[in-house]
C-alpha cells in the first residue's frame, strides 16, 4: 500500500533529503503536499515540478501571487495553493506521514497540525518539541498520532529502546547521546575568542543548515537533543516513554559520528545504533515506521572503519549545554525561552552583530530573567508564544547592548 507524505520545509537540508527517500523507493511513497517557506521560489518550483502533489503551501503569504503565475507557466495550475503560517501548518493533516523540517520555533504549528490530526509525525525540527513540550505532549495523545523523530541521535535512540520488551519493564537506565563535537573539538575558551562564521560553518561530519551548524558548533544543538530526548523518551514507561530523567541522560563527543546515540540497560548492556553520518537513514527510519527502509543509506564499509573515540565534552569551553539541562530541569517555559534567545543570539552571531562566544553569554542572561517555570500541566499554545516573544525581546535587547558596545569602544 502507497504511503502519502507530506512534507514541511520542502527546500531545506531534510526536506530535500527526504525528497531523495521518496525517490529510492517511488512505489512506496507517494507525495501529497509540499510546504516552505516561500523564500527560495526558484528551487520550490522545481520541486513542484517534479513531484506534482495535490497541495502546496507557503509560510510567506506575499509569495502566493508570484508562486501561483509560477506554476501557471509551467502547465502546474491544478493544485491547491495555501499561503501563511496557517497554510503551511495545515498540509500536516493531508498525509498518513509528514515530515516536519521546518528550522525554528515557526515549526510548532506544523507539529501541532500533524498530531492532533492523528496523523504520524516524522520530526526534524526539535525546537517545537522543545519550546512547546507541554503542549506538544497533550497533542501526542491524540488517537492514532505517532511521532518518530528524524534527529540522527533520537532516531538511534527509538531504534536501540525496539530491543526492549514492550510487555515488561523498560529496564533502561541511561539514554547517551553522540556529539561530533563541532569544527572547534579541543579548543579552549582562550582560543574560541575570535572564531568567525566562516569557522562555525565548517562542520567536519554533517551538512546542515547554517543555523543547526552554529548550534553545533555551540553544542547548543546537543543541549536541545537532552531537552528533546526528555521530552520524548523521559515520560513514565506506562506513557509510552521510559521513565528516565535528566540525570539519566548523559552526552559524549564521538567525533567519527558512526555511533548515533545509545542505550544502556539496568543489567549494564549498551545498545548502540551505528552507522555513516546520513540524515536520509533516520528519514527514512521515520516513513516506514514501523517497518525499515529497503534503500540503504548510511551503510558501514567495515574494511574502511578502523576506530571509534569517546570523550567527555568541555561543559567550560561550551557551556550551552550547561544551560540546556538547567532549563530542561527547570522545566515549563524555561526551555522556551532559552531556545527562543539561542534564535536570536545565532542570527546575531550570523549577521555579524556579535561575536560567537557572547552567543552562551545572551542565552545564560535570558535565562536568568525567565519568571515562567509555569505548571507543566496547565501551559497552554498562547503561553509558549509569549514565552517566545519576551524571550526573543530580551535577546534583541542584550544583542543591541553589544553592538553599541563595539561601535564605542
Amino acid at each position: 500500500m502507497t504511503t502519502t507524505v507530506a512534507l514541511a520545509g520542502s527546500t531545506g537540508s531534510i526536506g530535500t533529503q527526504a525528497l531523495d527517500v521518496v525517490a529510492a523507493e517511488p512505489d512506496r511513497y507517494r507525495v501529497v503536499a509540499l510546504g516552505a517557506s516561500g523564500r527560495n521560489l526558484d528551487a520550490f518550483v522545481e520541486q513542484v515540478d517534479a513531484v506534482r502533489p495535490d497541495v502546496v503551501a507557503v509560510a510567506h503569504a506575499g509569495a502566493e501571487a508570484e508562486l501561483r503565475a509560477r506554476l501557471d507557466a509551467r502547465s502546474i495550475g491544478c493544485v491547491e495553493l495555501r499561503s501563511g503560517p496557517e497554510g503551511l501548518a495545515s498540509i500536516g493533516a493531508d498525509a498518513d506521514v509528514c515530515v516536519n523540517g521546518v528550522v525554528g520555533f515557526a515549526g510548532l504549528e506544523v507539529t501541532l497540525t500533524t498530531l492532533r490530526a492523528g496523523k504520524r509525525l516524522a520530526l526534524a525540527n526539535k525546537e517545537s518539541l522543545i519550546a512547546g513540550g507541554p503542549v506538544v505532549q497533550a497533542a501526542r495523545r491524540t488517537p492514532g498520532a505517532e511521532l518518530v523523530p528524524v534527529d540522527s541521535e533520537h532516531g538511534a535512540i527509538h531504534q536501540c529502546l525496539r530491543s526492549r520488551d514492550e510487555s515488561g519493564p523498560a529496564r533502561v537506565a541511561e539514554l547517551v547521546l553522540t556529539a561530533s563535537g563541532g569544527p572547534f573539538r579541543g579548543r579552549s575558551a582562550a582560543e574560541l575568542a575570535s572564531v568567525t562564521v566562516e569557522d562555525a560553518l565548517a562542520h567536519p561530519t554533517w551538512s546542515m543548515g547554517p543555523k543547526i551548524t552554529v548550534d553545533s558548533s555551540t553544542l547548543m544543538n546537543k543541549g536541545l537533543e537532552v531537552i528533546e530526548a526528555h521530552e520524548l523518551f523521559g515520560a513514565p514507561a506506562g506513557d509510552a516513554g521510559v521513565g528516565i530523567g535528566f540525570d539519566d541522560i548523559d552526552v559524549v563527543v564521538h567525533p567519527q559520528s558512526i555511533v548515533h546515540s545509545m542505550v544502556t540497560f539496568t543489567d549494564g548492556s549498551t545498545i548502540a545504533q551505528l552507522s555513516r553520518p546520513d540524515m536520509r537513514l533516520p528519514i527514512g527510519y521515520a516513513l516506514a515506521w514501523p517497518d525499515r527502509s529497503a534503500a540503504a543509506f548510511g551503510a558501514i564499509d567495515w574494511s574502511e572503519l578502523r576506530r571509534l573515540d569517546f570523550e567527555q565534552p568541555d561543559r567550560v569551553a561550551f557551556p550551552c549545554l550547561g544551560l540546556a539541562y538547567d532549563a530542561g530541569r527547570a522545566g515549563g517555559l524555561a526551555p522556551a525561552w532559552l531556545n527562543a534567545a539561542n534564535e536570536e543570539a545565532v542570527a546575531a552571531f550570523l549577521a555579524g552583530e556579535i561575536a560567537w562566544r557572547d552567543i552562551a553569554e545572551v542565552c545564560a542572561r535570558v535565562l536568568d530573567r525567565c519568571d515562567a517555570a509555569g505548571d507543566q500541566g496547565t501551559l497552554a499554545v498562547a503561553d509558549v508564544i509569549d514565552a517566545d516573544r519576551r524571550s526573543r525581546a530580551e535577546a534583541r535587547s542584550l544583542v543591541a547592548d553589544r553592538r553599541a558596545g563595539r561601535a564605542t569602544a
